[in-house]
């Protein structure tokens, strides 16, 4: 009975021993698979950004009116007033500067006087000739007597509208002797000062128009023929988030002879006020004609006898292997023009070493 005690008793404590052994055999399994757990991979990304295959080329130009003027008097004379100065914005029609109109004047009414006696040698002329027609038809004349008078009176009407016409240049004369602008736009410069003499035509006043303005660049030459065909658009140094489309209308037929650059002239149809003469601009010169593509690094690609592929990341840190579509290679980079989207995060090294199974953490740099 008392051997039967002691070994029921050493068959527990048997059972009790193994149950700890297995236990810490279980435990150790389970810190053995904890340290195998291998944590998600650093890599370095690169993003998708699809844009021109010919990038875009940007000069720097500046802001002209299309058409500038020098407006001058139409008549000579001394000037008596300037009404203006550099920077004034003037309306159509707005006078700009006068002339003194003492002599003009005066020839306005000389003119006058002329025409009152061509008038008057008209009517004794008219009345003569009707006289010698009354008198033909009674026969109390001759022929000759008849023409006499009938070339005096025409003689006398060429003079009375000679005069006429001479009333009319001096009114227009005197009407001259004031400068006005015919269009709107600003002045930007004073060519005469008050008590000056100028002659007819000579210019007084500068005026830039405002109903045109465009856009003044020089093109190097490889790039005129983008210039005549590519898409243009403008941007100010003072406004940098606006664009202004532009279209060319002039360039210059030979090139600068010390910059070897062609001036080229864009017209600006939707400027508004906010653009300025003067004002400093950005042309930007892209191709319409251009596909668009991504621009990626060779690093990137993955192809293992396949189509060629890249791993994308998604927000889970989980890669995906998606085929694309290759446009070039070059040195550094490959152009696709799709298999994946605008902005996906595109693996950028060690893509040999990848597994779509694994789990990775983008790093902005890689160290080692």
């Amino acid at each position: 009975m008392f051997v039967r005690s002691v070994l029921s008793s050493y068959s527990r404590l048997l059972a009790g021993v193994s149950l700890a052994l297995m236990a810490a055999s279980l435990a150790g399994c389970n810190d053995t698979v904890a340290e195998k757990a291998e944590p998600p991979r650093p890599v370095l990304v690169a993003t998708a950004h699809y844009d021109a295959e010919t990038p875009e080329r940007s000069f720097v130009g500046t802001i002209k009116p299309r058409i500038e003027s020098d407006l001058g008097f139409r008549v000579a004379g001394k000037v008596a007033k300037r009404l203006v100065e550099v920077g004034q914005t003037v309306e159509v029609g707005q006078p700009l500067a006068t002339l003194d109109e003492v002599d003009l004047k005066l020839q306005a009414e000389q003119a006058v006087a002329e025409q009152t006696a061509a008038t008057g040698v008209l009517a004794q002329a008219a009345a003569a000739e009707q006289r010698a027609k009354d008198l033909k038809a009674k026969g109390w004349t001759t022929d000759a007597q008849l023409d006499s008078s009938r070339a005096a009176a025409d003689e006398a009407r060429a003079r009375l509208d000679r005069a006429v016409r001479s009333v009319e240049l001096t009114k227009n004369s005197l009407s001259y002797a004031t400068l006005v602008a015919d269009a709107r736009g600003v002045v930007t410069a004073t060519l005469i000062e008050p008590g000056q003499v100028v002659a007819a035509g000579q210019a007084s006043i500068r005026v830039a128009r405002f109903a045109e303005k465009e856009a003044v660049v020089a093109i190097p030459e490889t790039l005129v023929g983008r210039a005549k065909s590519g898409v243009a658009s403008v941007t100010l140094w003072s406004e940098p988030d606006k664009k202004y489309a532009a279209k060319l209308r002039e360039i210059a037929p030979a090139a600068d002879p010390a910059t070897r650059t062609y001036l080229a002239k864009f017209s600006l149809p939707e400027a508004d006020d906010k653009v300025a003469l003067g004002m400093t601009a950005t042309l930007t010169l892209s191709d319409a004609a251009t596909e668009r593509v991504a621009r990626l690094p060779l690093s990137a690609l993955f192809n293992e006898g396949g189509k060629p592929s890249f791993f994308v990341v998604d927000d889970n840190g989980s890669v995906t292997l998606r085929p694309v579509a290759v446009k070039s290679y070059e040195s550094n980079d490959v152009l696709i023009t799709g298999g994946v989207e605008e902005g996906a995060k595109i693996v950028a090294l060690g893509v040999q070493k990848l597994d779509p199974s694994q789990r990775v953490r983008i790093v902005s740099s890689l160290s080692f």
